[in-house]
């Protein structure tokens, strides 16, 4: 079968309840298209795809909607979980080879039960950076997925397999993971959605920890209005997300850091969208914020993520034969926090709220605050595969825009804003902390206007 992303989740929802397809079709449909993935060499997923309970699920979903209401929009529909979480039943790999004989869960995570409890389909495992410590989805161990519109070039991670899932239609939507970039990363570069919700709204229980300050769970898909059914089911709250009227919006737009180094193709891509937004009548308005410029400098020695990923895997760096089987460049990573301090830490986490403080005084009168996801578009994989250098550069670069909004614990969508046949490129619509509703409302709005023809519903 043809890979392309499915439709939309309300739309699919709309075919099940008309009787145009029902649950076992969608699932076998997908099944097909991972056995044809995967026979080609693809590594969207990792281990076993766990395809009876899938065909049973989806079975007892049909039955169960022909005798009355489907308990949510997702039910019945395909979805993929980051390795990272707890399956019951199965071993959580965090996309490493270190935890491969470790116990199957006991349990689900909290986000993978709200799905299973609202009706979706759970298919298999998606492929990852090891430990969610890479902003590229490079995987020496299960192999790095390819980008689904040029094979040589890399998906972005860290939910690398996730976008993968989506974009080449093995599943309806994925569940991800955010603690500098994870999922709008990946959305950016394969042409989707992605949504970073304001951190701990979505519960971290039975999801293997990176950075406890900045981990978040977030999904990705095909549209807005998609992540807000998912973040919906994820969060437990039933946000308003009505689309806001475009003419009047504030939208920011901050012309230092984030704004540095663009790639053409991303700065031509972000100049049109704001050329749209503005003669659809919203309010562009520049804000400086040159505050920004220091986080190099806060983050020199690794930051809170080196610090906080010391801390849960020092016990088996210290261990020489446990070392050997993580991925070297984690390794490397993980261990700068080794050489951070209490006081460090506690002077990086400072600078945070400081740097919050500032934020709230200079954005805080928007609507939302807009840049490019990332400022390059999807790289090739192979140099980042072979030049060590590059690698690390590429991982900052590609890091930069969106880590600031985990740093300032704030909200963001990740939308696809590039015209056909081109690679896409990520328009980012932030928010600071707690303005999750006003961002998915906002992201609707800018949605209609610049969304991409590829990517259009």
């Amino acid at each position: 079968m043809p890979s392309r992303p499915l439709p939309p989740l309300r739309d699919l929802a709309r075919a099940l309840n008309d009787g145009t397809t029902t649950s076992e079709r969608l699932v076998e449909e997908a099944l097909e298209r991972i056995a044809g993935h995967r026979a080609g060499g693809g590594t969207a997923y990792i281990g076993e795809v766990d395809a009876q309970s899938a065909r049973l699920a989806a079975r007892a979903s049909d039955l169960a909607r022909a005798a009355g209401p489907a308990p949510s929009v997702i039910a019945g529909l395909p979805v993929s979980i980051k390795d990272l979480f707890d399956v019951r039943g199965q071993v959580t790999g965090a996309g490493s080879a270190v935890f491969a004989d470790h116990a199957p869960a006991a349990e689900d995570a909290a986000a993978v039960a709200r799905l299973r409890a609202a009706g979706g389909i759970l298919l298999g495992r998606t492929n990852m950076s090891e430990f969610a410590f890479s902003g590229l989805g490079l995987n020496p161990h299960h192999g790095t997925p390819a980008h689904p519109h040029d094979p040589s070039r890399i998906t972005g991670g860290s939910s690398s397999g996730a976008a993968a899932t989506v974009a080449l239609g093995l599943a309806a939507a994925a569940l991800g993971t955010d603690t500098g970039g994870s999922v709008r990363i990946p959305a950016a570069f394969c042409g989707l959605t992605g949504f970073k919700p304001t951190a701990r709204r979505v519960p971290l229980t039975g999801a293997y920890p990176l950075s406890r300050s900045l981990d978040s769970v977030g999904p990705l898909a095909r549209s807005v209005d998609c992540c807000a059914i998912l973040d919906a089911v994820l969060s437990g709250e039933r946000l308003d997300t009505r689309p806001a009227p475009l003419a009047g919006l504030r939208l920011g737009v901050t012309d230092d850091f984030v704004m540095e180094g663009l790639e053409p193709e991303v700065a031509a891509a972000f100049d049109a969208a704001l050329q749209r937004l503005s003669a659809a009548g919203a309010r562009i308005e520049r804000v400086a914020f040159a505050e920004l410029a220091t986080l190099p400098q806060i983050n020199a020695a690794g930051g809170l993520i080196a610090a906080e990923a010391w801390q849960v895997h020092r016990q088996r760096l210290a261990d020489a034969g446990t070392a050997q089987r993580y991925d070297t460049r984690v390794a490397q990573r993980t261990r700068r926090g080794e050489a951070i301090s209490a006081a460090d830490y506690i002077d990086v986490q400072d600078a945070r709220v400081r740097l919050q403080a500032i934020a709230r005084e200079r954005l805080g009168h928007l609507d939302a605050w807009l840049m490019p996801t990332v400022a390059i578009r999807a790289p090739q994989r192979a140099a980042l595969e072979q030049d060590e250098a590059k690698f690390f550069a590429t991982n900052a670069l590609v890091l930069r825009n969106t880590s600031v909004v985990n740093f300032l614990d704030g909200c963001a969508l990740s939308l696809p804003c590039t015209g056909p046949g081109e690679l896409p490129v990520g328009l980012s619509v932030a928010g600071l902390h707690g303005a999750d509703a006003r961002v998915l409302q906002v992201g609707r709005a800018v949605e209609a206007c610049v969304r991409a023809p590829h990517t259009q519903r």
